[in-house]
């Protein structure tokens, strides 16, 4: 009975363990978390105003000047830029951001990955470990570049993506990242990162007419690289507050679970102590009981 009370007891120092572990992951993450939220919070207007008017202006100027990372081509060689995390513990968020590259892959671009035409730029370990593991097509150059998240660095990444549109090296890239909304939600989403998407143009409604200063073709090969540039860095600040969201949200979970099992351990605990006292009385009695008789 001895050895079941020393395991039992052994069990629950692990989880109590376990459980200090999770709880400081959870405000390590609520930490970052605060800062992440603000970045992105502060990011996502201006982002979103300058992709409305970068493709109000390829609407609006279709036909009067080359755009070559607007070209619409058909789409022989597809890359695809996924936005995952560098660490674990953070839940399903790398699982299901993995799924939604794969299944856009399967539905899309299906016989563009028969031909070994679909290349995956991964941004964050947890992809690039699993894209490398599965032998899809890996650019391995810009993985880690979220251990020090700068805009310097994200436009390296971009840069490449745009160098092989503009060099029909691609034909197509798409962007798959997490969009923040608070602590406990993120959406998977899928995005046309180029060729830079048309305005549609709804019925009755006039084409905005732009006044250029300096000149329509300087200012848009000067313009459109630093939107996408900058729409790339806003997807990775959303994956960066996404991922703290989640892992905050799934420490708080295990932390949780941890106390349940604490819980269930200590009943089993007093369980076998109890039993154990009672076996020794009743030793105890038999042994006096003997004595007298």
């Amino acid at each position: 009975m001895s050895g079941a009370l020393k395991e039992v007891r052994n069990r629950i120092k692990s989880v109590q363990s376990t459980q200090q572990i999770t709880k400081a992951m959870k405000m390590v993450s609520a930490a970052k978390l605060r800062r992440a939220q603000d970045a992105i919070t502060q990011m996502r207007p201006y982002a979103k105003k300058l992709q409305e008017m970068l493709s109000n202006i390829v609407s609006s100027s279709e036909g009067d000047v080359s755009m070559a990372l607007a070209a619409q081509r058909p789409v022989e060689k597809v890359m695809i830029i996924v936005v995952t995390s560098d660490r674990g513990l953070c839940g399903g968020y790398n699982s299901n951001l993995i799924k939604l590259a794969k299944s856009i892959i399967q539905e899309k671009y299906a016989a563009q990955h028969a031909k070994g035409n679909v290349t995956i730029l991964p941004i964050g370990k947890k992809g690039f470990e699993n894209f490398t593991k599965n032998n899809f097509k890996v650019v391995s150059d810009y993985w880690d570049i979220l251990g020090n998240l700068t805009f310097d660095k994200v436009q390296t990444a971009a840069k490449y993506a745009m160098e092989a549109f503009a060099n029909k090296e691609v034909d197509a890239v798409e962007l798959v990242y997490s969009e923040f909304k608070n602590a406990a939600t993120q959406r998977f989403v899928s995005e046309q990162f180029l060729p830079v998407a048309k305005v549609a143009k709804q019925e009755g409604q006039k084409n905005a007419d732009f006044i250029f200063e300096p000149g329509k073709e300087i200012l848009i090969a000067e313009l459109m690289p630093k939107i996408l540039n900058t729409q790339l860095f806003k997807a990775t600040l959303d994956g960066n507050a996404s991922e703290h969201g989640a892992r905050m949200t799934a420490m708080d979970k295990a932390s949780d679970n941890a106390n349940e099992l604490l819980k269930t351990l200590k009943i089993s605990y007093n369980r076998a102590r109890q039993a154990a006292i009672t076996t020794e009385l009743t030793e105890i009695v038999s042994g006096a009981a003997a004595l007298q008789g």
